[in-house]
């Protein structure tokens, strides 16, 4: 049996997240070696109890999984493991990164530009008109859309898209064989035509109410710059808010009316300084630092010193950074090369002196 099905059936076990599951393989080298290990061998994994390792030695898991893997195949989905190529490298500085992505579609996962677009279920005319002109304007940039699939702001930036036949994919909380809403299921299919779907449940999944969070940490961590239309001081467009805060990553949001519940979320995030007052989506690009060319913009290089002596640690930064074409926020340097994100920042800004790393915009840096 290959390795996919050994991944695929981790996902399955209760009370396994992307977090153990990691833990599991790198414990053991590979998701095969997890289930032909012995119930003794997990008594040394922290977190690990009896029940856990009895349901992973449980061989039901894997005919589950050899059925999943028929879906998979009948309905050309890819399966994206952490560590491949495809696999979203802005999601990896996630500590909760999903292990495994299950996703039908064509659209560039890694695309130069993403930007999320989320508010409220219960979107106004004002919020739709301003939602479908700031998605055809970030058209112009060659931006890759994603959103929550969901009714309101979600599924009116999704059909804009797909009428300006613009790649947008949408992030779900359930299975591909439960999408969700089924009022969005024409457009999903649409949307799979240029763009796609996404979600780290298998395709037998429900939507359940607790994976909607789950969710809104991939769209958040997936983007470049998260664009908030209209929301309620609560809810899941500003827990997807916090969360793009906590990633660094750079938020904008819709002024309203101050006695509209549906902008009270959005006032509150530009008073509190978390999310930059959306003016026009010129404004967006310019503190993207994006030119309407579709290619990131290109740095002034400073010749820099050659034969720069480096510490151990500063080399190790730019052996990391290396790993990021496209550059990589704090928290990713700080997962991969396990130092504190004060020595990384200290690293970082030591080496943008030594002209050998720049600052991009959304708090990240590139190796020059």
């Amino acid at each position: 049996m290959s390795e996919l099905l050994y991944r695929v059936a981790l996902t399955k076990i209760p009370k396994v997240g992307a977090v153990t599951s990691r833990k599991l393989i790198a414990h053991f080298g590979s998701a095969e070696a997890v289930f032909r290990a012995k119930k003794s061998d997990f008594g040394d994994i922290q977190n690990i109890g009896e029940a856990i390792a009895k349901s992973i030695l449980n061989t039901e898991v894997l005919t589950w999984a050899e059925r999943e893997l028929d879906f998979i195949d009948k309905n050309q989905i890819q399966v994206l493991f952490h560590t491949d190529d495809q696999f979203p490298h802005r999601l990896r500085q996630l500590h909760d990164c999903p292990m495994l992505l299950y996703y039908r579609g064509n659209a560039d996962l890694n695309a130069p530009r993403i930007v999320a677009v989320v508010g409220t279920r219960k979107a106004s005319s004002y919020g739709i008109r301003h939602c479908e002109e700031i998605t055809e304007g970030l058209s112009s940039f060659n931006s890759l859309i994603i959103s929550g699939l969901a009714y309101g702001v979600d599924i009116a930036a999704h059909r804009r898209c797909v009428d300006l036949n613009v790649p947008t994919v949408g992030i779900m909380g359930s299975g591909l064989q439960r999408i969700y809403p089924n009022d969005h299921r024409d457009t999903a299919l649409r949307m799979m035509e240029n763009g796609g779907v996404l979600t780290e449940y298998p395709s037998d999944q429900d939507p359940e109410a607790m994976h909607f969070p789950m969710r809104n940490r991939i769209i958040a961590g997936m983007c470049d710059a998260l664009i908030v239309i209209e929301t309620e001081a609560k809810g899941g467009s500003m827990i997807t808010a916090n969360l793009a805060a906590d990633y660094n990553r750079e938020i904008f949001a819709l002024p309203g009316r101050i006695d509209d519940r549906k902008s009270k979320g959005c006032n509150d995030l530009i008073r509190r300084q978390r999310a930059t007052l959306i003016e026009s989506v010129e404004g967006i690009a310019q503190t993207l630092g994006w030119t309407q060319s579709g290619d990131a913009p290109k740095p002034v290089v400073i010749q820099s010193q050659l034969f720069v002596e480096l510490s151990d640690n500063e080399q190790l930064m730019i052996d990391t950074l290396s790993k990021f074409d496209k550059g990589a926020a704090i928290d990713a340097l700080h997962y991969d090369t396990q130092l504190s994100q004060a020595k990384v920042a200290a690293l970082l800004l030591e080496l943008e002196f030594k002209g050998l790393v720049r600052a991009l915009p959304g708090k990240r840096f590139i190796k020059i």
